[in-house]
């Protein structure tokens, strides 16, 4: 059930948590719109402050969230590390301030379990930055999924290999990030495999992670760099799935999210190592149909729909919070917690 208030404003007034690369980029996005009014900006970091002020004229500027909770904010955008998120969020949905937030929403189902409660109980939209539902055409492909076009779907097959790694300390420090590529990138890849298939999350998963070539035991104190995941959805469907930081994958990243069912498959793929381009494809044996590929801008609609959402007045998402907790489950069950 999707409770509907009072819409907020014609214009809901956004303040944004953490304002370094991913952060400013949503913020361009959702300005380039028209849509909001980004009224506050925070980060620990002066110059980040300054960089993020001058994509949105006029808005205030502080260190923290406290400053943000003084705004008078319709909505705030977390995009703080992941341990910060879990209380961050709580904090705002008790003020009565909707929240959109980076992924991972939490680091464990515990913690997703609470900030989706404080959701409920202030009844305030909440929403993650799974963004690569929003590339075009994958609306698409998983309507056509959903309508028995590809017949019974028995494999999904994901990959997001990252030839880089991330450039912050604090996702090597599994206190502060939960998890390593997997919980980065694998993240994604989860969302993807449930909200595609409307499986509520797996029945069986086996998962093994590895550190620098070395294989990781659980508990888990060290990030991994590596990992592949073997298991089955509720809905009975196979998945495998891989991921990693650093691979000698010969090109920037290889993604790819592919979908195979009785009467046919389909799957997104990056084009020429890109971490941008994509094509989305519908397969027919040999033969093929394209569905979309670049140019697209796709990097700030999950935050743009959140926010039209949020204009229009709708308050806590069950369906969506039920599927953010499928995540969550997941991603412990990965990590063996």
């Amino acid at each position: 059930m999707n409770a509907v208030l009072k819409p907020v404003a014609v214009r809901p007034r956004i303040g944004f948590l953490g304002v370094g690369w991913i952060g400013r980029m949503r913020l361009q996005a959702l300005a380039a719109t028209g849509i909001a009014d980004i009224v506050a900006v925070a980060d620990t970091h002066s110059d980040a402050r300054e960089v993020a002020m001058a994509c949105a004229p006029g808005a205030n500027a502080g260190d923290g969230l406290d400053y943000l909770l003084d705004q008078d904010l319709d909505g705030i955008v977390i995009a703080t590390p992941s341990a910060l998120h879990a209380e961050q969020a709580r904090a705002a949905l008790a003020r009565g301030i909707a929240v959109f937030a980076q992924k991972p929403l939490t680091r464990t189902v515990d913690e997703a379990a609470l900030v989706i409660a404080a959701a409920r109980k202030s009844n305030r939209l909440l929403g993650v930055d799974f963004c690569y539902r929003h590339v075009a055409g994958l609306h698409e492909l998983r309507d056509r999924i959903g309508s028995g076009e590809l017949g019974r779907l028995y494999a999904i097959d994901l990959v997001f290999h990252n030839a880089y790694g991330p450039d912050k300390p604090w996702f090597y420090d599994i206190r502060q990030s939960g998890g390593g590529c997997a919980m980065d990138l694998g993240s994604h890849l989860v969302d993807m495999a449930l909200w595609v298939s409307g499986s509520g999350g797996f029945a069986a998963l086996d998962a093994q992670l590895y550190a620098r070539g070395q294989r990781l035991l659980p508990p888990h104190q060290t990030a991994e760099d590596y990992a592949t995941v073997l298991g089955t959805l509720d809905t009975g469907t196979s998945v495998r799935m891989s991921c990693s930081w650093r691979l000698p994958a010969g090109r920037d990243a290889v993604i790819e999210m592919a979908f195979y069912g009785t009467h046919g498959g389909a799957a997104l793929r990056n084009v020429a190592g890109s971490f941008y381009d994509f094509r989305v494809e519908r397969y027919l044996g040999t033969h093929s149909e394209c569905l979309s590929a670049p140019p697209d801008a796709w990097g700030g609609r999950a935050l743009v729909q959140w926010t039209q959402r949020l204009s229009a007045g709708m308050g806590f998402d069950e369906t969506e919070s039920a599927h953010l907790l499928g995540v969550a489950r997941s991603m412990d069950r990965i990590y063996a917690r």
